[in-house]
């Protein structure tokens, strides 16, 4: 990892430029410093008269300089300390897009305590689960989500701080994050760190069980950067500012748009809003000269519904870049023919591993229905799920992944030594011999996908039954439990169907308890124990009363059988 040759404007940078992908992948290395900490490398490093967020308000925009956020990190940092927040501690962190946010997260590490980003979206059940499962000591949150945090706190035995954020969010059993800034210290000496100091524990979904905390260092804010950097394709021109819909609680939201584009000094917009309006959004776009933009697929599905956008809108943009889902062919042939001049790139990575494949289009031609090549900094491998050994070009086999340097993958699943030890496969120099593989511990992903020969990688389909709905992953197992806690419910299994706007949509087979085989109202009332229970974006769009449902010998719902029925 060589320093740019632009560092004396925007300081030290993970990935320098290259003029071609063939060169990037030669070149780069990973060489992470031996100390390294994110308040430094994200607000110390620029001019602190600079802009760092343009936060979109119904009273107007406020804009905070990179040393404004450095102060706020400081006495919100002060003020958790003299509550007794301690290296080592979590906090939670369940803000939307506003300052208050990264001044959060920041503030955290420069305590030397690890974050666990969640999303205001979350029900009793899920928020519940997060906060105990990772120990959060304390926890900052918008005055939106008062009410459910008090019904869930007496569950959370380590959760002895809890701050509002937001008007009328003084209580009498919490703080209020205006007046601890107001009464922080100004100055803050960060806690020592290093790329491996504990960082975040973030959540994510999986087919069976409940959510696995994944525990990540400082070096994954690194390892966000420098893939930003690529799709993003060098963030190129010096008006540089940065925008995503996605929730701040999303890895590539947080990590790869709002820190990947302060790691390189630029301006990131906030605005804060519940749904998606495709008007509102070119709007915005257009308002704040937005120039790089990253759109989860359902986003910029939602944004082909507006004529013209182009003729209607004075955009700034410059380059799209998505992830969450495979993008459809059509969207790229959307962007090519209503956005001229604009690239889109899509890219994959996983909460776990990073941001690790991707496209940027001025190194080379994306490939409709691809989710592009190996980012530089890391291997890709199509694995037999039998035999784990490496598959030839054009057979479907598992995604596994190698980082040049571990530290940007993620350390461990929280207090699963089980899963953790099964998310790597070591490949000998006999597993690789005869291909450019190198040998070490490789990282599994689940997901079965093609390689073609010129080195694209086709998405086919996740080996096991995660839903990706609108960007989000979606375990059914959490909505199958909280759809069997109506007792009107014997049996549920949920899978995720095509959906052209949201990719999947979630949807329901249940077997009633009553035997009566269908029911408007009890249908309602099922989307809203889902939505109530877990998230907004979890609950079933579709619910169908079933005499039985296909189960195993062990009597397991079989949701391969469900999806089968569909297709049938």
């Amino acid at each position: 990892m060589t320093p740019g040759a632009d560092d004396a404007d925007h300081g030290y940078r993970v990935m320098p430029e290259y003029g071609d992908y063939e060169t990037a992948r030669e070149s780069f290395a990973w060489d992470l410093p031996a100390d390294h900490h994110p308040a430094e490398d994200l607000l110390r490093k620029h001019d602190p008269d600079a802009p760092a967020v343009h936060h979109v308000r119904e009273d107007g925009v406020e804009t905070h300089t990179f040393g404004d956020l450095d102060e706020r990190s400081n006495r919100l940092a002060g003020a958790l300390e003299s509550l007794g927040v301690s290296p080592g501690d979590r906090v939670g962190v369940c803000v939307p897009q506003r300052p208050a946010n990264p001044v959060t997260h920041l503030a955290c590490w420069k305590v030397g305590a690890a974050t666990v980003p969640l999303t205001v979206l979350f029900g009793t059940d899920a928020l519940r689960y997060r906060l105990a499962d990772a120990e959060a000591v304390a926890l900052v949150a918008d005055a939106r989500v008062r009410e459910t945090v008090a019904s869930i706190r007496d569950d959370c035995p380590d959760l002895a701080d809890v701050v509002y954020v937001g008007a009328g969010s003084t209580a009498t059993d919490a703080h209020d994050f205006d007046t601890l800034l107001a009464d922080g210290p100004a100055g803050f000496d960060p806690h020592d760190a290093t790329p491996e100091t504990e960082t975040a524990v973030m959540y994510t979904s999986g087919s069976t069980g409940p959510p696995k905390g994944v525990v990540h260092s400082h070096a994954l804010w690194l390892g966000r950067a420098a893939a930003a950097h690529n799709f993003f394709e060098g963030y190129d021109g010096a008006d540089t500012v940065v925008w995503t819909p996605a929730d701040w609680a999303w890895g590539a939201a947080l990590g790869g748009t709002l820190f990947g584009a302060w790691h390189h000094g630029h301006p990131v917009v906030a605005a804060p809003r519940e749904g998606f309006d495709p008007e509102w959004a070119f709007s915005l776009l257009a308002d704040h000269d937005v120039t790089h933009a990253f759109m989860p697929p359902t986003a910029l599905r939602m944004l082909m519904t507006v004529e013209a956008p182009a003729e209607r809108f004075d955009l700034s943009l410059s380059v799209l870049a998505t992830a969450g889902e495979p993008l459809t062919p059509e969207v790229l042939e959307w962007v090519e023919t209503d956005l001229p001049g604009v690239a889109c790139n899509e890219f994959y990575g996983q909460t776990e591993l990073n941001l690790a494949v991707g496209n940027r289009s001025d190194w080379f031609d994306p490939e409709p229905g691809s989710m592009g090549r190996p980012l530089p900094g890391y291997d890709l491998a199509i694995l037999d799920r039998e035999t784990r050994t490496p598959l030839p070009t054009g057979e479907t086999g598992e995604v596994a992944l190698y980082p040049g340097d571990r530290r940007v993958f993620f350390d461990r699943y929280l207090g699963k030594p089980e899963a953790t030890r099964a998310k790597t496969i070591t490949l000998s120099a006999e597993d690789v011999a005869g291909t450019a593989l190198p040998a070490g511990e490789w990282f599994l992903t689940d997901d079965l996908a093609t390689r073609d020969d010129d080195g694209y990688v086709h998405f086919v389909s996740r080996a096991d039954d995660v839903i990706l709905t609108s960007g989000y992953r979606v375990g059914p197992l959490e909505v199958e439990k909280a759809l069997l806690e109506h007792p009107a419910v014997e049996q549920a299994g949920v899978v995720g169907l095509p959906d052209e706007t949201r990719g999947e949509r979630i949807v329901a087979f249940v077997e009633r308890a009553d035997g009566d085989p269908t029911d408007d109202d009890l249908r309602e009332e099922l989307r809203t124990l889902v939505r109530e229970r877990l998230a907004e974006y979890e609950y079933p769009r579709e619910i169908r009363f079933v005499d039985d449902l296909p189960k195993t010998s062990t009597g397991k719902v079989r949701r391969t059988s469900l999806r089968e029925r569909e297709d049938g």
